[in-house]
């Protein structure tokens, strides 16, 4: 999956108030950019690291620049919560994902849940003789070791989301958290006990109705993203 929007390098400053970074461009200007992440942002956050930018072209919006990636050690790594939930819709769509395959019909934000409050990422149906499949998906961010770590933040919606998944699955349907690592230095994922331990004991307890996936991906320069391999999930 490619961007679609300009790109320029940049070296980050300090990231603040959750959605807010300060970046200092090429040519010595320092700006504040949107910083697409609610979380935590533990080992992917560190300031005097070079990062990526991107410009929406809009001078109306409060703030035009969004922060992208940023590269530690020799990975980069992609900062955006907005990009994966695209870029594996694209992914399934092109039948890259082996074990998503077959489904003619993808939908997303779909409504779903014990009370329909909440909305799938991605809604699969039209294979025969095959339940409908909801995948949630999850940008995992953090690295531990050679683990890639969920969440990098204590998180009620994500423990929220675990259970409609749950739900569903005791219903008929199918139901796959899609673990998002955004950094190919991972070669294992694991749930973060050490951040949100109650996340880590909802997911170990579901794992018996809820498929779970974790895919390793590699962000270049460009902003693009590649899935390579599908990493075990160790609980």
């Amino acid at each position: 999956m490619k961007f679609n929007r300009p790109l320029l390098n940049a070296t980050l400053v300090k990231r603040y108030k959750r959605f807010l970074a300060d970046v200092e461009l090429e040519n010595g200007e320092i700006i504040t950019v949107h910083c697409a992440n609610s979380g935590a942002m533990t080992s992917c956050a560190e300031p005097g690291s070079p990062v990526i930018i991107s410009d929406s072209q809009n001078p109306k919006r409060k703030l035009r620049y969004t922060w992208e990636l940023i590269k530690m050690g020799r990975t980069w790594v992609g900062v955006n919560t907005a990009t994966p939930n695209a870029a594996v819709s694209n992914w399934i769509a092109k039948g890259k994902i082996p074990e998503l395959v077959g489904y003619p019909e993808l939908k997303r934000e779909v409504k779903y849940g014990q009370e329909k409050k909440s909305r799938i990422d991605v809604y699969l149906s039209g294979k025969t003789g095959e339940p409908p499949c909801f995948v949630e998906v999850k940008n995992a961010t953090m690295r531990v070791g050679k683990h890639a770590a969920f969440p990098d933040a204590v998180t009620e919606r994500g423990l929220k989301h675990l259970f409609e998944l749950a739900y569903v699955a005791d219903q008929g349907a199918r139901s796959v958290m899609f673990f998002f690592v955004g950094r190919s230095d991972c070669k294992h994922f694991r749930p973060a006990d050490e951040v949100d331990r109650k996340y880590g004991e909802a997911l170990r307890k579901v794992a018996d109705k809820v498929e779970l996936l974790a895919y390793r991906c590699q962000y270049k320069p460009d902003a693009s993203v590649l899935p390579l391999e599908s990493i075990p999930v160790e609980l």
